[in-house]
């Protein structure tokens, strides 16, 4: 087990293991926001424009229930895995979690999920967890962290460029057929630090 670097409030930050799963699929994942980003093309067809507008109402979104174990939980401690999931344990509860894959043929680490419990937001949970990831991605010699994110979640935007992502790319179709229909998919990365 390993304390956050600099935590003050007691936050466990170690490998996922199979009993924890249960505790990472009950993680409130869901987010108000007043604010979304609106996507369109622009006027030459080869581009898009990015604007952040208001949400009126304020928008209230949930994620569907995900499955997690392709995503490394109890493979944790098989260094020759490429999957790992990270959580964050407050008093023995799991209050956060991120799960990551790399991929050798483009050295990128991918974070394929991240959820902090809407009571610990705001505490600096999502950015350690990202520093778990991060050293994972060093250890594979990874160049980079990607990340895929909802146009409307404002809120992950804002804190993944406050830990240095930019964008990079967008899927303007990817959630076709889903409930998550007419959001687009933001494409962030970052370099490993």
């Amino acid at each position: 087990m390993t304390t956050a670097h600099g935590s003050a409030d007691g936050i466990v930050y170690r490998l996922a293991r199979p009993g924890d799963a249960g505790a990472i699929e009950a993680l409130d994942g869901s987010f108000t926001t007043d604010t979304v980003f609106e996507v369109a093309a622009s006027g030459t067809g080869f581009g898009f424009l990015l604007r952040e507008v208001p949400a009126d109402p304020p928008l209230y979104k949930e994620f569907p229930p995900e499955e997690h174990d392709e995503q490394g939980i109890g493979r944790g401690t098989d260094t020759a895995g490429d999957a790992r999931t990270y959580v964050a344990v407050d008093g023995g509860r799991v209050c956060g979690f991120a799960a990551v894959g790399y991929a050798a043929w483009n050295r990128r680490l991918t974070i394929e999920d991240i959820e902090v419990s809407p009571g610990h937001r705001g505490r600096g949970i999502g950015r350690a967890l990202l520093e778990c990831a991060d050293g994972f991605a060093r250890e594979r010699g990874a160049d980079h962290l990607w990340l895929e994110v909802s146009s409307v979640n404002a809120p992950a935007v804002h804190a993944y460029r406050r830990m240095g992502f930019v964008l990079c790319g967008l899927d303007t179709t990817l959630y076709g057929g889903t409930p998550a229909t007419g959001e687009q998919a933001l494409f962030m990365s970052r370099p490993c630090l």
